[in-house]
C-alpha cells in the first residue's frame, strides 16, 4: 500500500510540475490578442499587469497604447495645464506630436460614440469604453479612417484617422490632442470630468 501511495504522490507532483512549467515557459499571446487563462496566470505570477479591457470587471484596468503610430512613450511630453489663448484657459489633454497624416489608432477598445467637427477640436472622434466609464478623445485630425462611423466597435491599435492641424491647433502645428474624460455610464459623450492622460500614456494602468 505504501508503494501505491508513493506512486500517486509522484504522479501528482509530476502534473503540478508540468502545469508550473507551462505557466513560466509558454510564449506570450501575440500583440493585440487577449491572453488566454495560462498566459494571464503566468503574467500574474511574474507580477506584470494583466491585459484586461477597460471596464472588463470590477477593478479591471488597461495599459493604453500610444495613439500615434511610430511614437514612443518616452517621446510624449506632459502638456496638461499649459496656458492657452494668452493664459485664458488651461490645456486639458496631452498633445502627441506627429507628421501630417501619420495614422492615429485607438489607444484602447471601445465604441465610437461621436464623430464631431468643432472650432476648437477640428475633426474629432469620441470613443467610449466598454463600461462607459471613460471617454477617449482624439482631436485635430486631418480626416477619418475609411468607413469609420458612430456605433462602431474598435479594438486597440485600430485605425481611427490621421494626424492633422484642424480646429485651433494652428496651421502646420500637426499633432494629436488626446483627452480622457471620466464619465458616469448614463452621461452623454460631451459630459464628464477631464483627467490628465499623460500618466496613462506613459504606461500607468488606466483603472476600469
Amino acid at each position: 500500500m505504501k508503494k501505491v501511495g508513493l506512486i500517486v504522490v509522484a504522479l501528482l507532483l509530476g502534473v503540478v510540475g508540468l502545469w508550473v512549467a507551462a505557466l513560466v515557459f509558454l510564449p506570450d499571446a501575440p500583440g493585440g490578442t487577449r491572453a488566454g487563462p495560462i498566459a494571464r496566470l503566468r503574467l500574474a505570477v511574474r507580477g506584470q499587469p494583466q491585459p484586461v479591457d477597460i471596464g472588463a470587471g470590477r477593478g479591471g484596468s488597461v495599459v493604453l497604447a500610444v495613439p500615434v503610430s511610430g511614437v514612443r512613450r518616452g517621446d510624449i511630453s506632459d502638456s496638461w495645464g499649459d496656458p492657452r489663448e494668452n493664459g485664458e484657459r488651461e490645456h486639458h489633454g496631452t498633445d502627441v506630436m506627429g507628421a501630417a497624416n501619420t495614422p492615429v489608432v485607438a489607444a484602447a477598445p471601445g465604441v465610437v460614440e461621436k464623430l464631431w467637427d468643432s472650432a476648437a477640436g477640428g475633426t474629432t472622434v469620441y470613443v467610449r469604453s466598454p463600461s462607459r466609464t471613460w471617454t477617449l478623445y482624439y482631436a485635430h485630425l486631418a480626416g477619418y479612417a475609411p468607413g469609420l462611423h458612430e456605433g462602431q466597435p474598435v479594438t486597440t491599435g485600430q485605425l481611427l484617422g490621421y494626424v492633422g492641424d484642424t480646429g485651433n491647433a494652428g496651421a502646420g502645428n500637426y499633432h494629436l490632442h488626446f483627452g480622457l474624460t471620466r464619465t458616469d455610464p448614463a452621461q452623454h459623450w460631451y459630459e464628464g470630468t477631464d483627467v490628465d492622460p499623460f500618466p496613462y500614456l506613459a504606461g500607468a494602468p488606466l483603472p476600469g
